[in-house]
């Protein structure tokens, strides 16, 4: 996932619409549906024929699954990325290099699981496969791979040892499977002409010695099949995995060896072995925000129009980097090529250092810039996906496991006890005790679409310097406008106004103003807003 590489990653992102999702056969002859039934609103249709009003209020109806919910409420993620590119200095392999220049011989995936606990982080994604093709586990499936390297005698195994880790320190783990492969353009399967066809998954090898019997027949290329053996080996075999992470990459080949890549059979497996799974960002669940500097739009949108493409891709419907991509206005304008509205909330990934592998000429980004991502991203309705590259010795570097403990600190230092939690509130609609109970799942309900006010009553004057907002989002996202109010000297002031709230939206005030009477206005929404959290604080930066 070099900087300069993505290569149209936006324009491969994708999801397998339930209509394009081929059909299960089990190994007892028999067949079952490819996934579980699509999750109530989801995703809905729209067409050129919708009024502006019919397409808003199809907006308005979209709804998370809950992996999307479980997945928003981490709020920050880790990134490892690890391979041979750690040894030879690249940021995008060859495919040819020599597996035995693969020797973290100080390996310590324990180490990672430490800093990442202690930095805050509850998911991290491992490179388990990178574009060069070389695999961090013993794959049945090619030689380049660390049982070809004589680290460990051969029978090293990075994935194990990772999730094994991670899973003892109470971390969820992740597994990022480059689509790009080019070890197999060169060796192998990779852009061959093949056409799709059905394929047996897993494919049976000599003296196999797996335990599950299941079996799988779905379409695909030869290299799409070559992928699918991948992820079952990934999923079947290192116990629960909470995150599959694809790019769209294409390998460095000819224009005319374009490999198609089988999404749709791919997402069929991993919804059939890690039904829990979020697939990110060439996925269903998650989309790339557009960037690679960790940033969202200031007003980002979880509900965004999309277009079917073949092989169950959903891309962007507008360019993947517009800088609106879900107002009325943006949605309007896109029913012309949308084929859907979809709940495709947004990923900010950014790497720590200022390449994603390990280099040693590279220092990590300081606090002050760490920071700023983070209210730039988690701040906006999005999840931070930060990118800790181990070294040559297969540990964390020491500046980056210190930078960690200074973000999280920071971040805390940012946003300290909440001063609103359990203050008097009043409002109309009802539940405005709820919005300020701690719990996401409750929620005040404002009266009606574009309407409703929320007073808080601190008890006395308090100087307030951050606000935090958040929606119930398993109600959809609604609201478009508010602003928040301090009363002053008898009199109400704003203080800050914002557009998006979402599953999060922090504002942070220039100074901090002093009251004890605050207040939530809606100026704008497509149904009634459903507020989870109305905090406000004073940093102690």
């Amino acid at each position: 996932m070099a900087v300069s590489r993505r290569l149209f990653l936006a324009a491969t992102t994708a999801t397998a619409l339930a209509a394009s999702r081929p059909s299960l056969a089990l190994a007892d002859g028999g067949t079952a549906a490819a996934a579980p039934p699509a999750e109530p609103y989801y995703r809905i249709p729209v067409s050129p024929a919708d009024t502006p009003r019919e397409i808003v209020e199809k907006a308005a109806r979209v709804r998370p699954t809950e992996r999307q919910i479980a997945w928003q409420r981490l709020e920050k993620t880790a990134f490892l990325h690890f391979g041979v590119n750690t040894f030879t200095g690249l940021e995008w392999g060859t495919g040819d290099e020599d597996p035995e220049v693969f020797q973290p011989v100080g390996l310590d995936t324990d180490q990672w699981a430490r800093a990442l606990r202690d930095g805050g982080f509850e998911l991290a994604i491992l490179t388990v496969k990178h574009h060069d093709g070389f695999v961090l586990y013993p794959s049945r499936y090619t030689r380049h791979s660390v049982k070809s390297s004589s680290w460990q005698g051969g029978r090293g195994d990075v994935l194990r040892s990772f999730a094994d880790s991670m899973r003892r320190h109470g971390i969820k783990v992740g597994v990022y499977v480059s689509p790009a492969d080019e070890n197999q353009y060169l060796h192998g399967v990779y852009a061959n002409g093949s056409p799709r066809a059905a394929h047996t998954i897993p494919a049976p090898v000599e003296g196999d010695d797996r335990t599950d019997p299941r079996t799988f027949t779905l379409d695909a290329t030869d290299y799409g099949a070559h992928m699918l053996n991948q992820l079952h080996e990934v999923l079947t075999e290192y116990g629960p995995v909470d995150e599959v992470w694809f790019d769209g990459a294409q390998g460095r080949i000819p224009p005319d060896k374009v490999e198609k890549y089988d999404w749709d059979s791919w997402y069929t497996l991993i919804r059939a072995l890690a039904p829990d799974a979020s697939i990110a960002v060439s996925g269903p669940d998650v989309r790339w925000v557009g960037n690679e500097g960790g940033l969202a739009r200031e007003d980002e949108w979880s509900v965004v129009p999309v277009k079917e493409q073949d092989y169950g891709r959903t891309d962007y419907a507008l360019a993947y980097d517009a800088p609106d991509q879900g107002s009325r206005d943006a949605l309007v304008k896109a029913r012309e090529v949308a084929t859907h509205l979809q709940w495709w909330p947004a990923e900010c990934d950014v790497s720590i250092r200022p390449g994603w592998f390990y280099h040693e000429d590279q220092q990590p980004k300081s606090v002050d810039q760490l920071t700023d991502i983070w209210f730039r991203s988690v701040g906006r309705n999005s999840v931070l996906l930060l990118n800790i590259p181990p070294d040559k010795r297969g540990l964390l570097p020491d500046a980056d496991v210190a930078r960690l403990r200074e973000f999280r600190a920071r971040v805390e230092a940012e946003l300290p006890a909440d001063l609103a939690r359990g203050a008097r509130a009043d409002g109309d609609g009802s539940g405005a005790a709820r919005a300020v109970d701690g719990d996401p799942d409750t929620a005040w309900s404002a009266p009606a679409p574009g309407k409703g006010t929320l007073t808080l009553d601190l008890g006395a004057e308090t100087e307030v310097d951050r606000i935090r907002l958040a929606e119930d989002i398993r109600h959809g996202q609604q609201v478009e406008k508010v602003a928040v109010e301090a009363r002053i000297a008898g009199a109400w002031r704003t203080v800050a106004e914002a557009g998006v709230v979402g599953a999060g939206r922090i504002l942070l005030l220039p100074a901090p103003v002093t009251a004890r009477s605050w207040r939530l206005r809606i100026t704008g929404s497509r149904r009634a807003a459903r507020i989870a959290e109305f905090g406000l604080y004073r940093s102690r930066v």
